[in-house]
């Protein structure tokens, strides 16, 4: 099935829902990645998002804009993000792809990369999904990917054993919820809301996209995102759907602890875990 999907059967068995971080990759610092890679899986999160810096950020808020923005001016690139990844990612002998070896920074999280098309198509497809696994990621997320990208990407994915995820929007008709769900693997991204993502609103109502999506394909596992802020909002995304993705939150935090001199990661790590707690059904 892949480790993904794993991740996501072993939460349904133990009836608990997954909170799935999103953070910038090479922020604060693509050392600062790797160790937040350990801080989340210490605090309990089922995976890890890492958002590959772009120039022109798809539906992202300002809060993940700026981020990306500020990894960029650094010269952080998807190589430097992947060489770091790889040697604490790299699975130990006889281990599954993606488990850590152990040692200072390691994780053994599940972790995807999220990515714009953009990057995919100037790498090259197959280059660039061989990249992610070589640096010992799970999968990955394309949010601005046509179906006919999607294809090709859910292929190379199939070919590693890797998970492929794509959106589903609360405008998508049940036909094409028909036709994105059936070029996933792990899981399926809906989109809690229309627009960018950020930190305002209440609790998402999810049931009709949900209901869609599992009128598709009953087993395949839904993540929710874009707007999930607060422990109230994942226990109410996880009361309708298996997972809760929190981006922009998490995002400001940590960039508020850089400001007062505080520990991002620390920050971070403390958040999440009050996520993961509100996720256990």
């Amino acid at each position: 099935m892949g480790r993904i999907a794993d991740i996501f059967a072993a939460a349904r068995r133990e009836n608990r829902g997954l909170v799935m971080p999103f953070i910038t990759g090479g922020d604060p610092s693509v050392p600062g990645t790797v160790a937040l890679l350990a801080a989340m899986e210490r605090a309990g999160a089922g995976a890890v998002e890492i958002g590959i810096p772009f120039s022109d950020p798809i539906a992202d808020g300002p809060v993940i804009a700026a981020s990306m923005h500020e990894a960029l001016v650094r010269g952080v690139t998807p190589r430097a993000i992947f060489d770091a990844l790889r040697e604490t990612r790299r699975p130990a002998p006889g281990a599954a792809g993606g488990m850590a070896t152990g040692g200072s920074g390691s994780s053994g999280v599940g972790a995807v990369a999220m990515v714009s098309v953009s990057i995919v198509h100037r790498i090259g497809a197959d280059r660039f999904i061989g990249d992610v696994a070589d640096a010992g990621l799970d999968g990955v997320i394309v949010p601005d990917a046509d179906l006919g990208v999607a294809g090709e990407l859910s292929t190379l994915c199939d070919r590693r054993g890797m998970s492929c995820s794509f959106l589903v929007a609360p405008t998508s008709s049940p036909e094409r919820v028909r036709q994105i769900v059936g070029l996933c693997r792990g899981f399926v991204y809906l989109l809690a809301r229309a627009g960018v993502t950020g930190e305002s609103g209440g609790p998402p109502d999810l049931r009709r996209q949900a209901d869609a999506i599992r009128a598709a394909d009953a087993t395949i596992p839904i993540a929710a995102g874009f707007g999930i802020a607060t422990p109230e909002h994942v226990r109410a995304t996880v009361a309708q759907v298996d997972g809760a993705i929190v981006g922009s939150a998490l995002v400001r935090r940590m960039a508020d602890a850089v400001k007062r001199g505080a520990d991002p990661v620390a920050d971070a790590e403390a958040f999440v875990r009050l996520l993961v707690d509100a996720a256990r059904r």
